[in-house]
């Protein structure tokens, strides 16, 4: 099984198939979320950073080019590409039109929606920002390499998807449920501690031995990535 740690927005009204593709992808290694209906689908595609959004045009409350014509118009970028029982080139060409970067008509080979989404997410890549410098802390998003000052760290590959987080997002307050979504996916047990696991083994590998503490606790809100004490 080969690991991508890629996140994956599935925008899909069928239960039965949102459910198997779902499955699928996990089993290949991606991060996947759901939402079945345009407007949800909107709403998380703005609040997460996602790699990929998988969008169906037939959706209930607002169809698949009004959700990525509004995404476009604010300004998300993140890849679409399409999925529909829709054939034709028409349907297609309003797809295009409204922004989608890549389009498949259903039923389609799983083998061929996973080389797309590769794909298009390696595209993402190489337009992001390849390093990320907050307060002393350097990541590189290519190689996964991470340093504080001088001292190189080892992160596992949920310790570097965490840190990222708190590093694009510095000084915000991050709640358990806002980390839960974006380094695992919505799936995850909120009764879980694991988050609290992770913050830990993290805290002891990027503030141990130096003297200023880099990752707080806000009781009662979450955790917050920030030089100065919270």
């Amino acid at each position: 099984m080969a690991r991508t740690d890629m996140r994956v927005l599935l925008i899909e009204d069928d239960k039965k198939l949102s459910a198997s593709l779902a499955k699928s992808l996990r089993a290949e290694g991606f991060v996947v979320d759901i939402a079945r209906d345009g407007v949800a689908g909107e709403e998380l595609a703005k609040v997460n950073e996602n790699d990929v959004i998988l969008l169906d045009l037939m959706l209930p409350k607002q169809d698949g080019w009004t959700t990525c014509m509004n995404l476009r118009r604010d300004k998300v970028l993140t890849p679409i590409l399409m999925l529909t029982a829709l054939d034709d080139v028409a349907d297609k060409i309003k797809g295009f039109d409204s922004g989608a970067d890549d389009y498949l008509p259903k039923p389609f080979h799983f083998g061929e929606l996973v080389a797309r989404l590769r794909s298009l997410s390696r595209r993402r890549t190489d337009v992001r920002t390849p390093v990320i410098e907050r307060f002393g802390v350097r990541l590189d998003v290519n190689t996964h390499k991470a340093s504080r000052g001088r001292k190189e760290i080892s992160l596992t590959t949920k310790e570097f998807a965490l840190l990222e987080y708190f590093m694009m997002n510095p000084g915000k307050i991050l709640s358990r449920d806002a980390i839960s979504e974006h380094v695992w996916d919505m799936n995850f047990d909120p009764r879980s501690n694991v988050i609290e696991s992770f913050v830990k083994f993290l805290r002891q590998k990027i503030d141990r031995g130096f003297g200023r503490e880099l990752i707080h606790t806000v009781r009662g809100s979450g955790y917050v990535f920030s030089d100065t004490e919270e």
